[in-house]
Parts: structure tokens; C-alpha cells; sequence
């Protein structure tokens, strides 16, 4: 090990599990509202089934809530205070005994604050590690290549925080080698290889991946060289003209001195004897040349050049043999230049070990490393944005595999994330699951469910809102409910239901009373629609097409033909009286989806404490924490899992 400082205090595993048990306390009755499914909205009546609140109200108590967040942190803390004291937090009152149905928008907003990982207390600072790391040594001393002008801004902001923090770690564990799973197109193993020197394997599933990371990194190193030299030469003009500059201040003032000094003996020639000028001259002036000219010569050899130069003009003024001949020690010549060409080849020779090599490997908990990296040696194990099960997996091969020393891991895609107790139902020969991770969360058999999982990641109010509605009309005039079709459709009944001002929806059978009178009026000719559509396949979806439509009539023609469903048999006024029908209802998909996205940092806090969690139970690791790499509003995915194994 590097380095003997210790690391920064982390909380223990107990502690953790009592941070879970508050959080599922709120969850369970919480993820009901992240579970449902967004194109569902109307068709399900939604808002009807979960909130006891209008959707003003919803929406004037979290505007409220989230602008007095910083103004009044007070009640959060009073409730860590007396969590601290009785162990458990008493929140008022969130959701109906009976109904289950949300009644306080107040409460929820404040225990989903309060669960959030950074009012949680469980992470360590980000530049606190940094200085642990590092303990008395100086930082490692890296290029100053800006690493924005060969990426974006969010991919830079990532890759320079999460490189230093590695580098760190590296040097603290005395570490040359490091695996970046999920590596994608390289950024982060081309930095850590070029800028910090470190031998670098970029793992990664895709074969067109890793052939555009090889073909990027090459791109790269050239591009790195060319920079580096441009680096050189502002340094170096720099400083070159900060050194003319000050050698002609210092000849200014040099010539002053020597004029004050000849007229003084001019005015003093009847006193002194000519001989004795040049004592006093040596005295005063040449001394002052002197140590100019020792100053000059500690300068680079580049500014030595033009200084001297620029020095000798003074020497015409002076008596001969006033100044003493240097030594050839003092000159620079073309010893010293070839000297300088011999160092930089053996440090050329000694960088070609520092190499970043993409591979392509489909990466589980079970991968034999050796298998993948013939030289594999104690290294760290990386990843950056890792999506799905690889984070997880990225874990669970750092706690099976000696050689790795460290981890250092950024999840995201969390709603890919397998589960071991979703779907229990279904035959599953899987063994090892994205989540849950930890012994407690597995004892409680505990599910997120993917709409939970998804809920970070949500999209504009108005695309869900144009979903949902599509979802209606397929329900409607296509009888299709959860992509299955429904009971056999008579047309003729419809089409006189809706004239009587009903409608009828096939799911299960029932009935309900719905405002339809402008549908009716729109005189539908149903028969048009006597022939039952085909069940969907499962893999057709509408998918982000919202982005490519000009009107809400484009989008739902554009997602039936997608859907494989006959889009020319429904007409334009129905389409649209539909969409007239539900806008007055579009305030209660918005509060809706701001109760998700209130409750989504919640989601992200289970999934990460899962992870924590899970490495605290393991024995050989001595070390491990949740660190804030990143700045939030840059990369939304901004917390990092960290952990060290004891050191042999």
C-alpha cells in the first residue's frame, strides 16, 4: 500500500440495515404510485385508484414543497434527530389505513426527502476520500490536456472526476493495472491510459464497440501528442517572454546604475585616480551582473538562449575584464541537448507499457477474468454508467476474484435490472439477480418492480399524456387490452352503446359509464371494424416517437401503423375528440408523473444501499462506501460504489 492515511469512516453494516428498514416502511406503501404504469393512466382510472387528492392540490403542495426545500431544511433534520433517539421516524400521516389511497402531498414530499442518500447520511465527501487517498504524498502529476476537446460535456465532467479518483486509489494500493467493464466506446480507459499511464483492459459486449474504441483511441493518442506539443510550446513562449521581458527591465536598470556610476566619477575625477573607478565599479554594477547572469542560467535552456543575448549588449559598456568568462558547465551546448533527447526516448520506451486494449466479452458474475486478460495481475476493477446487472455483477466478481484489489462502480439503467422476486410465476433458471444483493432484502423478499425501477427516468408530461390517450383508442376501437385480444367484438352493440352515450370497455366484462356523447356524435361507421384485429406480438411497442410528430393526430396515426394496427379505418374527428375528451384531464397526468419523479431518488437510494450493503457482509473487505462523484445536474447517475480488500 501506498499510502498510510487512514480512510474516512464509513457507517457499519447495522446502521445500514436500519437506514433500509425506514426506508421500506415508506416504500411499501409508496411504490404503488411508482409501480403504476403510466399508459394505463386512463384506461385503469389511475389517479382515482391512488390519490384522494385533486390534481391542483398535488401540484401547489410539491410546487411549494420543492421551493421552501432549502428555505426550511429544519423539519428534516428534526426528523434524523429523532430517528437517532427512538430509531424509528414518525412521519404524519402519508396514505388512507383502509383506502391506501395517498391524502397528504405535504408528508410524502418530506419523507421522500428525508430517504434521499444525501439526507440519509451514508455518503462519504467526494474530497474528503481524495485527501485520505492521498495521505502526505503530492497528487500525481497528470498533462493538462482538457479532456472537453475530444468529448461532450457531461461525458468530460464524468471522466475526469471518476479517472482522478482512480488514479488514487491506484497509487494508494500500489496498483499499475485496470479493468473498465462495460468500457463502450473507450473514453474512460483511453484517459486513464494516456493521462495517468496505467495499463488499461476496456471490456466491453459489443464487437462494434470495441473496434470503434480502438480506431477512437488511436485517433486519440495522436490527437493527445499534438496537443501536448502545442501545451509545450504556449509554455515555453510564455515563458520566454516573461524572461525578455525581465531582462529588459533588468538593462534599463542596469544602464541607469552604470550611468549613476560614470557621472559620479566624473564629478569626482580630480579626487580619484582612474584605477580607482573600477573597484568601485566591480563593486556595485558588475556584482549586479553577476547574479543576473547566475539567474539567467538557472532558467530553461530555451529561455537561456534568447536571455543571453540579450545580456551580453551590457558587457560593451563595462571595462575589460570586468565581467568573468563563464564556465562550460554554465552554456548550454549540444551535450546537454543530446542528453535531454536520450531522456526523452526512455521515457517514450517506458510509456509504451501504459496501453489501453479493448476487448469484447459478454461479462457475468461467473466470468473467468483469466480467460479474457492472459497478464492479468492485482488491478482494479472499474465502471462507468455500467448498465443493468453488469454493476451488480461488477461487484460479485471483485468479491470472488483475488487479483482485484478494488472496485470503483457507476451504475445506471436500473430499470434493466433483473429481480429475483418479480415474476415469481415464471419458470426461472437464473441464479444470480441485479437485486436485491444483501441477506436483509433477500430475507424480506423484497421487489421494486420495473415501473419502480423506471421512474428516474421519465419522460415529458405531454408525450405520457399522448400515450395514455393512444392507449384508450386502442382499447376502444381495437379491443385490445394488455396487447391480448378481448372477448369477440359485436360491432353493431357498440356502435349503439355509444349512441346511447356509453361505452363499453372489454376488460373482464365490465361496464362503465363514461362521458362519450362526442364520440357518438362523430356517427363512427364501427362495422368498418367488424373484422377482429390480430393479437399483438409482444415485442411491438410504440417506442420514442413522440420526438418525430408535429400533432397529436400524427403521432397516433404514426404509433397505430408501428403497432401493425389499421390506421385508415378511424377517422380524423375521432382521434381528435378523443384527445379534446382527455385534455382537461392532462393536470392529472402531470401531478401524477411530479409524484413519481418526487419519489424516484428514493428508488435510486434502495438500489444503492442494496449494493452497499452487500459489501459490507463480505470479510476480506476492509473498506467500502457511496461517494457523490459527480455533479447531478450534469450526470443525473452520479454515485459511485467504492470498497478495497485488506491488503497482503
Amino acid at each position: 500500500m501506498a499510502a498510510s492515511c487512514p480512510l474516512p469512516v464509513t457507517p457499519d453494516l447495522p446502521t445500514l440495515r436500519a437506514k433500509l428498514q425506514g426506508l421500506l416502511q415508506f416504500l411499501r406503501d409508496a411504490l404503488s404510485i411508482s409501480n403504476a404504469h403510466t399508459v394505463d393512466f386512463y384506461t385503469e382510472s389511475v389517479w382515482e385508484e391512488l390519490v384522494d387528492l385533486t390534481p391542483e392540490t398535488v401540484l401547489t403542495a410539491l410546487r411549494k414543497s420543492a421551493s421552501e426545500a432549502e428555505a426550511r431544511p429544519s423539519e428534516t433534520r428534526r426528523l434524523v434527530e429523532a430517528e437517532g433517539e427512538a430509531g424509528v421516524t414518525d412521519f404524519p400521516k402519508i396514505f388512507c389505513e383502509t383506502s391506501q389511497k395517498l391524502v397528504s402531498v405535504e408528508a410524502f414530499a418530506l419523507a421522500a426527502k428525508y430517504y434521499s442518500i444525501q439526507n440519509l447520511g451514508i455518503c462519504t465527501p467526494f474530497e474528503q476520500l481524495l485527501v485520505a487517498l492521498r495521505g502526505n504524498q503530492n497528487q500525481r502529476i497528470g498533462e493538462t490536456q482538457k479532456a472537453v476537446e475530444f468529448m461532450n460535456m457531461k461525458k468530460s465532467h464524468e471522466v475526469q472526476a471518476m479517472s482522478e479518483l482512480i488514479s488514487s486509489i491506484a497509487d494508494y494500493c500500489g496498483i499499475k493495472q485496470v479493468i473498465d467493464l462495460g468500457s463502450g466506446k473507450g473514453y474512460l480507459s483511453s484517459f486513464l491510459s494516456l493521462k495517468y499511464g496505467f495499463k488499461v483492459y476496456g471490456i466491453d459486449s459489443s464487437n462494434t464497440n470495441t473496434h470503434g474504441a480502438e480506431e477512437r483511441n488511436r485517433k486519440l493518442k495522436k490527437h493527445w501528442k499534438l496537443c501536448h506539443a502545442q501545451s509545450r510550446l504556449d509554455v515555453n513562449g510564455l515563458a520566454l517572454k516573461m524572461a525578455k521581458e525581465r531582462k529588459v527591465q533588468k538593462e534599463v536598470k542596469n544602464k541607469a546604475d552604470i550611468e549613476e556610476a560614470f557621472n559620479s566619477s566624473l564629478t569626482n575625477q580630480e579626487k580619484m585616480s582612474t584605477s580607482d573607478i573600477s573597484p568601485d565599479f566591480s563593486g556595485s554594477v558588475i556584482s549586479n551582473i553577476r547574479n543576473q547572469m547566475q539567474t539567467l542560467h538557472s532558467q530553461p535552456h530555451q529561455e537561456e538562449n534568447l536571455c543571453f543575448e540579450n545580456s551580453f549588449s551590457l558587457i560593451n559598456l563595462l571595462p575589460i575584464n570586468a565581467v568573468e568568462p563563464t564556465s562550460s558547465q554554465q552554456i548550454p551546448n549540444r551535450e546537454t541537448s543530446e542528453a535531454n533527447k536520450e531522456r526523452r526516448k526512455m521515457t517514450s520506451k517506458s510509456s509504451e507499457s501504459n496501453v489501453y486494449s479493448p476487448l469484447t466479452s459478454f461479462i457475468t458474475a461467473d466470468s473467468e477474468l483469466h480467460d479474457i486478460i492472459k497478464d492479468l495481475e492485482d488491478c482494479l476493477m472499474v465502471g462507468l454508467h455500467t448498465c443493468g446487472d453488469l454493476a451488480p455483477n461488477t461487484l460479485r466478481i471483485f468479491t470472488s476474484k483475488s487479483e482485484i484489489k478494488g472496485v470503483c462502480s457507476v451504475g445506471c439503467c436500473y430499470h434493466l435490472l433483473s429481480e429475483e422476486f418479480e415474476n415469481q410465476h415464471k419458470e426461472r433458471t437464473q441464479e444470480k439477480w441485479g437485486f436485491p444483493m444483501c441477506h436483509y432484502l433477500k430475507e424480506e423478499r423484497w421487489c421494486c418492480g420495473r415501473n419502480a425501477r423506471m421512474s428516474a427516468c421519465l419522460l415529458p408530461t405531454e408525450s405520457l399524456f399522448y400515450r395514455a390517450v393512444l392507449q384508450d383508442i386502442i382499447k376502444d376501437c381495437y379491443g385490445i387490452t394488455k396487447w391480448k385480444l378481448t372477448a369477440p367484438i359485436n360491432t353493431t352493440h357498440i356502435d349503439q352503446k355509444y349512441r346511447d352515450g356509453r361505452r363499453i370497455l372489454h376488460s373482464n366484462g365490465n361496464q362503465r359509464r363514461t362521458e362519450s356523447a362526442s364520440v357518438a356524435q362523430a356517427g363512427v361507421q364501427w362495422h368498418s371494424l367488424n373484422s377482429l384485429q390480430p393479437p399483438l406480438p409482444s415485442d411491438r411497442h410504440v417506442g420514442k416517437i413522440y420526438s418525430k410528430c408535429s400533432s397529436f393526430l400524427d403521432y397516433v396515426r404514426r404509433s397505430l401503423k408501428k403497432l401493425g394496427l389499421d390506421e385508415s379505418k378511424l377517422p380524423e374527428k375521432i382521434i381528435m375528440n378523443y384527445y379534446e375528451k382527455y385534455k382537461p384531464r392532462m393536470n392529472e397526468l402531470e401531478a401524477f408523473n411530479m409524484l413519481k419523479v418526487v419519489l424516484a431518488p428514493c428508488i435510486e437510494t434502495l438500489i444503492l444501499l442494496d449494493r452497499l450493503c452487500y459489501l459490507k457482509e463480505q470479510e476480506d473487505i476492509v473498506w467500502s462506501a457511496l461517494v457523490k462523484l459527480f455533479d447531478p445536474v450534469k450526470s443525473p447517475r452520479c454515485y459511485a460504489v467504492i470498497a478495497l480488500k485488506k491488503q497482503q
